[in-house]
């Protein structure tokens, strides 16, 4: 804050002439005058810049600590990239699942000519069957398909089995029901769920569980333990 006293221009002395006395005292009274003026606009100007200083840390006190923008002056506002989705590699999953099971495959060869038609890979011992069917394993997990049409059950058994062996899963169930309902009574689904199961590297052996655990409307699984990198 500025005043008029402390803007107004430095006044000249005009020059005094002293003839008498009475002019002495008279240029003593305005030097006087002049350094009076002086030390008020001295003192002013004093004031005022301690009024700017008081403003200021004020300021300063409101506003807290800050920090200098970068040297451009601008902010980047664009958003982040979103992550990208591994769509191929689940396009890629889904055709090999599509390809890994299929209903033309002919499984007599493979299934035991017992009685519940079990399945073993080779070099399995037939133990292994033994012990499935007599519930020696326990469920860890199940898949109910009955009631399903034959493609939507092909992709959801082929998701269940994959994803119970990523997770450490050994033993599971698959609900397949009797075909009681089907045309002629004929377990049709059962059937093709044994093809689709032999594709599966993932499955060691299989059996009709046991009567407690769905007896011929289901299926006891023995699936690969889990090999980490």
């Amino acid at each position: 804050m500025t005043t008029n006293a402390s803007r107004a221009a430095p006044v000249k002395a005009k020059p005094l002439k002293v003839g008498s006395l009475a002019d002495l005292k008279q240029v003593k009274k305005e030097i006087a005058e002049q350094a009076e003026r002086a030390a008020q606009a001295a003192a002013q100007q004093a004031l005022d810049a301690k009024r700017v200083r008081e403003h200021r840390s004020l300021f300063q006190a409101a506003v807290g600590a800050v920090q200098r923008l970068p040297a451009h002056g601008t902010a980047s506002l664009k958003p982040a990239a979103p992550p990208p989705k591994p769509l191929q590699h689940q396009l890629d999953e889904a055709a090999a699942l599509q390809e890994a099971i299929s209903d033309e495959v002919d499984v007599t060869t493979l299934l035991d000519t017992d009685e519940h038609l079990s399945f073993r890979r080779p070099g399995v011992g037939p133990d292994v069957a033994q012990k499935l069917r007599k519930g020696q394993w326990a469920i860890q997990r199940q898949i109910d398909l009955h009631g399903l049409r034959s493609d939507d059950a092909r992709e959801a058994l082929g998701a269940f089995i994959r994803e119970a062996h990523k997770q450490g899963m050994r033993c599971v169930r698959v609900v397949t029901g009797k075909g009681l309902g089907s045309p002629g009574k004929a377990p049709v689904l059962k059937d093709k769920v044994h093809r689709w199961l032999v594709q599966r590297s993932e499955v060691v052996a299989f059996v009709q569980a046991p009567r407690a655990q769905g007896g011929a409307g289901a299926l006891v699984v023995l699936l690969q333990p889990l090999r980490l990198p």
